[in-house]
């Protein structure tokens, strides 16, 4: 029996608040967890690791010296041209706790290594921006698939149904744009929201109606959309649209507050290098991800690019120099994260993961003399910290000019696998059936590198 929208009206104010969809909740893991939250801290662009966190004192020593031919960009239809290594701009020096070293890039970072995981082996599958971004957060480089956030959304479920357990931090439209958070074929609840650092962080959230009036909006929506579902069965995308505008109302009450930088001490901006109004800086947006991580949020990325993709790490291609300006937007407010964490009590809960899409050269991209390094994915480094993670070690080593892995190699799919196995998560298990087969963030790689879990 049909009802008269009258009627409807008063059956929703009668029950204001009960017609909303269950909450996403906390799933239980496959093991015990040694995180509960993750912050993923994404240089985008690809960062020298030859500059940063790998020395190679034969760089030093052979500066401008030829080791011969390679095929430019690495496309076999190009010619040879003849390769000279680079010295690295930056000296390295020794973390005083643990002895690992790192440039002068990063003099804050250095000096928390002590709490870090370094590896030195990474590698990846693809030369190109695009492909290797996609990689580094869907684990594919040719396809469009959930990612790492999404996969931990769907595993894990959220502390906090009134937030989304799947936030990025972006400035500005990164390589791929929002693919590298998108839930893909997962229910559409997993999906990364997205924050812009500023006065409007999340646009679109102040309600045009009165609060009370929204909310008798949304019940009544919900609850129709309840009875359409209870005729005709499950569906999948008028299900994710339900969780959306449940995720919506949460947004709307809470994430004003979570996002609140007004609410920190002096003492605590002074710590990031931050300033009473400051919205837009990284300072303020690692303030954001630890805000966030305090009100439940699952899974935080802050993306760091300045204005246009092009305008990050990237800029290696033309001077590598330019590394220089973005280490220095980073370094200190990193560091003061961990810090904070620590502070706080929620360093052990909380995985830290540094990290970029691949390396560069340890020779100039343009010959004997230039200023450039070419992308280099067969060799860089990342890091992790936090929860679970054993401090001031290193894994894994490059060869003596940082060109290929020499020992412990650890590949995107193994990094992916480690970080999901210290969240409880065993990737071989974590599958979501979709057009007839099983998929999993690691599709059928990867294993965990237990050397480096406490």
């Amino acid at each position: 029996m049909s009802q008269t929208r009258r009627q409807m009206l008063k059956t929703t104010a009668l029950g204001a608040g009960a017609a909303g969809l269950p909450p996403l909740a906390s799933a239980a893991p496959h093991a015990r967890p040694h995180a509960k939250h993750v912050i993923v801290l994404y240089m985008s662009g690809g960062y020298s690791h030859v500059d940063t966190f790998d020395p190679k004192p034969r760089l030093f020593r052979e500066h401008d010296q030829s080791i011969g031919l390679e095929r430019k960009a690495g496309v076999s239809s190009q010619p040879k041209v003849e390769r000279f290594l680079k010295a690295p701009l930056w000296a390295f020096k020794p973390n005083r706790h643990c002895g690992t070293e790192v440039s002068e890039l990063f003099p804050h970072i250095r000096e928390q290594m002590h709490e870090i995981a370094l590896i030195r082996s990474m590698h990846a599958d693809h030369r190109d921006h695009g492909e290797a971004t996609l990689q580094l957060h869907t684990g594919s480089t040719g396809f469009a698939m959930p990612s790492l956030g999404s996969w931990l959304s769907y595993g894990l479920g959220s502390f906090n149904p009134n937030l989304p357990s799947h936030v990025v931090i972006s400035e500005h439209r990164p390589y791929n744009g929002p693919q590298i958070w998108d839930s893909n074929f997962l229910p559409s609840k997993h999906a990364g929201v997205q924050v812009k650092p500023g006065n409007d962080p999340i646009p679109n959230l102040k309600p045009a109606t009165p609060k009370q009036l929204q909310n008798l909006e949304l019940d009544l929506l919900q609850s129709l959309n309840r009875r359409h579902l209870s005729r005709t069965g499950p569906d999948a995308q008028l299900s994710g649209r339900m969780a959306s505008f449940d995720t919506a109302r949460g947004l709307r009450d809470l994430a004003p507050q979570a996002l609140d930088l007004s609410r920190e001490s002096r003492h605590t901006l002074a710590l990031y290098g931050s300033e009473p109004g400051d919205r837009t800086s990284y300072a303020a947006q690692c303030i954001m991800a630890r805000r966030l991580i305090e009100h439940g949020v699952r899974f935080v990325e802050i993306i760091d690019a300045i204005g246009a993709c092009r305008d990050n790490w990237d800029a290696a291609h033309r001077d590598v120099g330019t590394h220089a300006k973005y280490a220095r937007r980073v370094d200190r407010p990193i560091a003061a994260l961990i810090k904070d964490l620590k502070m706080r009590g929620l360093f052990d809960d909380t995985l830290l993961v540094f990290c970029t899409e691949f390396g560069r050269s340890p020779w100039a991209q343009d010959g004997k003399g230039t200023k450039s390094r070419t992308h280099h994915p067969a060799a860089f480094s990342c890091w992790l910290a936090g929860g679970g993670v054993k401090g001031g070690i290193v894994h894994g080593q490059t060869d003596d000019i940082g060109n290929r892995i020499a020992e412990n190699p650890v590949h995107i799919h193994d990094f992916h696998a480690t970080i999901l196995h210290l969240l409880g998560l065993d990737h071989e298990q974590l599958t979501y059936r979709h057009a007839g087969r099983d998929f999993r963030l690691t599709d059928v790689h990867g294993h965990v590198v237990h050397d480096i879990i406490a």
